[in-house]
């Protein structure tokens, strides 16, 4: 799904005029981009957390010529869904 459709949705359920729901959404989008550059947790109940991790560095390899080299330290973001979520998308799924 994509932005565009996302907006889309926000028009249909809510009645919000389609640059209103546009905007809604890059905003939230925005809010939620700022505050995981800031290395801040977003908890969005019902529906999961973003969380930002630091990595450090490591040893890795090529896997196409198998040559060793080093993977630098970096902040990765996870994320891990709630027990609702998983339960909503795995309903009628054995």
């Amino acid at each position: 799904m994509t932005k565009a459709e996302i907006a889309e949705k926000v028009y249909e359920k809510i009645g919000f005029a389609r640059r209103e729901s546009a905007e809604i959404v890059e905003t939230m989008l925005k809010i939620m981009k700022e505050c995981l550059e800031q290395g801040e947790k977003i908890k969005i109940s019902g529906f999961g957390n973003f969380v930002v991790r630091a990595k450090r560095e490591r040893a890795g390899r090529n896997p196409h010529t198998g040559q060793q080299l080093r993977i630098t330290s970096r902040r990765v973001i996870t994320f891990k869904a709630s027990h609702i979520l998983k339960h909503a998308v795995n309903r009628g799924h054995s």
